[in-house]
């Protein structure tokens, strides 16, 4: 139960006791019965999934700006905004950045492949307009400024995107192949590409699932961090995502910790990302 302004206390929706319950594939958790009211964006947040087959039905007109808009109102570190976006939706142009992106057959059939850009250029210029020296985008702190800010707005489109009824999926693969995606987009130096998003329409028929997430002891520290939960929510985890995994037929799919600790495994595991420092300092990120 909570309360509202007034006071009075309310009921949680059911809508959201049954998504919480489908995040977590577990009964409702107690502390989440004193959950505050909501208008029915936390269930739309927790409704989130990834959608990879689009239809062929275009998006709206002026729907990339507005998605754009909502992406600039996310939080940006001293107002710098230090990021940037390419809407890609010309299909050949989309093809290609599919294959440097993993290859995902997903991008080419959304109609809109957004690619969140760290950028510094913009700043860089604004330095030199203003005579200014600009020593400071030459650290470290600031491609990893340009990176938060990026990923901000990027979450910010996708929440604004699902609430136009459109499905989202974000492709790390954009680091798979950044020196290729680079050129494709014509960046230029101080830029870089983080991470792909495919926009479209869910195709029709579509049934995809929440996908459980860790069981909130797991990751959730009250006051100072602490290991000592670890253990039995890891196993509690394996437990609920091979249930998902065998009602969702990928029973070829390692338990949650196998899975987790191959795709860290090695430097080959990381799909060619392992030489992204490398890459930044090409292109002429500093990172003192």
């Amino acid at each position: 139960m909570n309360y509202e302004d007034s006071g009075t206390p309310t009921e949680i929706s059911q809508t959201f006791r049954e998504l919480v319950v489908q995040r977590y594939a577990l009964a409702m958790p107690e502390r989440l019965l004193g959950s505050p009211a909501s208008d029915g964006t936390l269930d739309e947040l927790l409704a989130h999934k990834s959608v990879r087959s689009f239809s062929d039905r275009p998006l709206p007109e002026g729907t990339i700006e507005a998605l754009v808009a909502a992406a600039q109102s996310a939080s940006t570190s001293s107002n710098l905004q230090t990021w940037s976006v390419v809407a890609v939706q010309d299909p050949e142009r989309k093809s290609q950045a599919a294959t440097w992106c993993a290859n995902q057959e997903f991008i080419r059939q959304a109609p809109l492949f957004f690619v969140f850009i760290a950028d510094l250029a913009r700043l860089t210029w604004v330095c030199e307009q203003e005579g200014s020296p600009g020593e400071g985008l030459d650290y470290f702190e600031m491609f990893l400024m340009a990176a938060l800010d990026a990923t901000l707005a990027a979450q910010n489109a996708a929440v604004a995107a699902e609430k136009l009824g459109l499905g989202i999926c974000c492709v790390g693969g954009a680091r798979n192949h950044p020196r290729e995606l680079a050129e494709l987009l014509r960046l230029p130096p101080r830029t870089i590409g983080l991470f792909g998003m495919a926009v479209g329409w869910p195709a029709e028929g579509l049934t995809t699932t929440v996908k459980p997430r860790l069981p909130q002891p797991g990751l959730l520290h009250y006051e100072t961090y602490g290991e000592a939960a670890w253990g039995d929510q890891v196993a509690a985890y394996n437990a609920i995502m091979n249930a998902f995994f065998e009602e969702q037929g990928m029973t070829d799919h390692p338990v949650w910790s196998k899975g987790s600790a191959q795709r860290v495994a090695s430097a080959k595991s990381l799909s060619g990302r392992h030489v992204f420092r490398q890459i930044l300092e090409e292109r002429g990120f500093g990172l003192k």
